[in-house]
């Protein structure tokens, strides 16, 4: 009997060491997660049989360190949860390995070209985006240009000199003297073109400053009559509507845009401007992505605007440990786990990511050496039992 028992200890151990010798050999595998085998002793009855290697328990919930990467479509999960992958059978894997890109076809994939899920991108009835998520699925980046954005809004502010005079002349926009002070303003219209809207302010009083608009360079256009306080505070009405017709327009939609003045003071000294800004932009096309902290897909385009395309969910599980690991540093569900439950990072049991950056394996080298050296001695030890019992028996024949 002792040959058996020796026998299950060494059969247990070399379990054990297969546990070892794979969490060594992926100690520099990012994502990866250590597991440690576990023993029963073996009764038949009250008859000792001796132990048997009877499960394995993976450290799922220890983090591994962070590596810095820089690559905008990489992530760290900061705490509970995996991303959801599809490979091409259709079948739902969960990895913490964060590594991402977008292919050919525009899906964000991993490493491995297996699918990133998330949430997509919710558009209006015009196709723009709007705020909040959309169906869970495979995550795709629209590789087609954004839409232009005509301009609807121009915030000027500034200081418009109180040591301004009358000018003695007309006004005339060829004839420099008849204004005081002018500003131009880049705006554009549905179809992305841009135009020019320029700005000639004339002082037609001592707190009064008439402004006449003039588009792409065409004959201006009275426009308001700005009036300020004693204080050199704006009293009449802070904004005015520039109005284009479609005639104007070259095939692109009638131009209406609000010019807002609030803040403008009417102070001696300096003519200055702190804000010329108005809205709207041309069209763009798709020139990179990146991951955000709240698992947001952004999109950045040619014409320097970024939208977000697309959510990254992440999934936890009841039982995690239950997890069934496989090929490509991921885990399958079993029924063990329960369903897994899909959220955007940051809310819910979901943990928020760090974005550059890659997990790095949970091995502990230091701890795998000592259990190898632990596993040989107990090996050791076991065929010690085993050289006895030969020992024994050859002696007990040799006395026959």
């Amino acid at each position: 009997m002792s040959f058996e028992i020796a026998m299950s200890g060494i059969n247990a151990v070399s379990a054990s060491l297969e546990t070892i010798s794979n969490n060594i050999a992926n100690a520099s595998t990012s994502g990866f997660k250590s597991s440690r085998t576990n023993f029963s002793a073996v009764y038949a009855g009250t008859q000792a049989n001796g132990a048997a290697a009877t499960s394995q328990t993976q450290s799922i919930g220890k983090g591994g360190g962070l590596m810095n990467t820089g690559s905008g479509m990489d992530a760290l999960i900061q705490g509970r949860g995996f991303f959801a992958v599809k490979d091409n059978a259709g079948q739902q894997l969960y990895t913490r390995v964060g590594s991402f890109s977008v292919d050919k076809d525009g899906y964000v994939v991993d490493t491995l070209g297996r699918k990133l899920q998330g949430y997509g991108m919710q558009v209006d009835s015009a196709g723009r985006p709007v705020a909040g998520l959309g169906a869970l699925g495979d995550l795709k980046v629209p590789n087609g240009q954004i839409a232009a954005q005509a301009s609807s809004q121009l915030k000027f502010t500034g200081n418009l000199s109180a040591d301004w005079t009358v000018p003695s002349a007309a006004f005339d926009p060829d004839v420099p003297n008849s204004y005081n002070s002018s500003i131009t303003s880049v705006v554009y219209d549905s179809l992305g073109g841009k135009h020019s809207v320029t700005q000639y302010f004339v002082k037609s009083g001592g707190s009064q400053v008439d402004v006449h608009y003039s588009f792409d360079g065409a004959a201006p256009t009275a426009g308001p009559t700005l009036t300020f306080d004693t204080q050199g505070q704006l009293t009449s009405a802070t904004t005015a509507t520039l109005n284009v017709p479609a005639a104007s327009m070259n095939g692109a939609d009638p131009l209406a845009v609000a010019i807002d003045y609030t803040g403008t003071t009417q102070f001696a000294g300096d003519t200055t401007t702190l804000a010329n800004s108005p809205n709207g932009y041309p069209s763009g096309a798709l020139t990179g992505t990146s991951l955000s902290a709240d698992g947001s897909v952004v999109a950045t385009y040619s014409n320097g605007q970024t939208q977000i395309v697309g959510t990254v969910a992440l999934a936890t599980f009841a039982d995690e440990g239950a997890l069934r690991p496989v090929d490509g540093t991921s885990w399958a569900a079993t029924t063990a786990t329960g369903a897994a439950l899909m959220a955007q990072p940051g809310s819910a049991a979901s943990s928020k990511l760090t974005t550059g950056a890659l997990e790095q394996s949970n091995v502990d080298m230091t701890g795998e050496l000592v259990n190898l050296m632990g596993a040989q001695r107990s090996y050791q030890a076991n065929t010690k039992v085993l050289s006895a019992e030969n020992e024994m028996m050859q002696s007990l024949m040799q006395a026959i």
